[in-house]
């Protein structure tokens, strides 16, 4: 099925010697469309970074399908043009990060495309541009800060134009400003470039803003719905989560009978709507 990334009774464990398999996933079924803004989380072990992995072919199943616009990560025929649709960036930049001025390193990936030189030169300015990173062109990315470096990253994965982009904890190693300039850069690149966000995280904050929350807990699909919702659901609470501040503080209002939108999950939000 075209423009969208299934995953089709997936289960995936992990073999050591002398000892009985260990299952990452259990008979996972998921789908997400493209355009989509999905927040991942879940307690450590619950399979996310395992199902991050999977979306572009990193990890096979070891039983069920993965599907990314009906290709199947499991055909090796495929796995280039997958890598190109589904694009990933990890926790920490500089591990991805491997040319010495930022423009060089964003433009590696488009040249081995086999490209045009003006389409190559295109494509930087774009996604540069949309990264927000167009007066740092000449730069060394060691001089950069990490949010920066981090949207660096993004940006060399966005010159390939994936059509959905994965970071498996981005914000792990960035300050609360760098935290904020990358996820104002994935909502603007979700809204004005309508490209597809998976992001595993740890902070509820940082998933809040997505339209739709996915819970993993002990390696299967525990919650999956829009942020207000999956906040709420007492199973939110057993799967071992808490409920961004914004969350709780809406909940808590709604509690006391006062007349607040239940949709609030996010600073943004309630400012919005204390302001009406």
């Amino acid at each position: 099925m075209d423009g969208r990334i299934e995953l089709i009774d997936v289960t995936k464990e992990y073999k050591h010697a002398g000892s009985p398999p260990v299952s990452a996933l259990n008979c996972v079924n998921l789908s997400i469309r493209q355009g989509e803004f999905v927040g991942m989380v879940g307690l450590n072990a619950s399979g996310k970074t395992t199902l991050a992995r999977m979306l572009n072919g990193l990890i096979l199943p070891s039983r069920g399908k993965v599907l990314v616009n009906g290709l199947d990560t499991a055909d090796l025929a495929q796995k280039k043009e997958i890598r190109r649709l589904v694009g990933m960036v990890f926790q920490n930049p500089d591990n991805q990060i491997i040319n010495p001025i930022v423009e060089e390193e964003v433009a590696f990936a488009a040249e081995n495309l086999n490209l045009s030189p003006a389409e190559v030169r295109r494509r930087v300015d774009w996604a540069l541009e949309v990264s927000g990173l167009a007066d740092l062109r000449h730069h060394a990315p060691q001089m950069l800060s990490g949010g920066q470096k981090q949207r660096l990253a993004v940006a060399a994965v966005l010159v390939m134009q994936p059509s959905y982009l994965v970071l498996d904890e981005p914000t792990s190693m960035l300050d609360e400003d760098g935290r904020y300039e990358l996820i104002k850069t994935l909502q603007d690149l979700n809204w004005h470039q309508r490209l597809s966000i998976i992001m595993i995280s740890h902070r509820m904050e940082e998933v809040a803003p997505a339209e739709r929350i996915i819970v993993l807990h002990q390696g299967t699909v525990y919650l999956d719905g829009p942020p207000a919702e999956v906040f709420r659901s007492p199973r939110f609470a057993l799967a071992g989560l808490k409920p961004p501040p914004i969350a709780r503080l809406t909940n808590n209002l709604l509690r006391q009978g006062h007349q607040i939108d239940d949709r609030i999950v996010t600073l943004e939000q309630m400012v919005e709507f204390l302001c009406r």
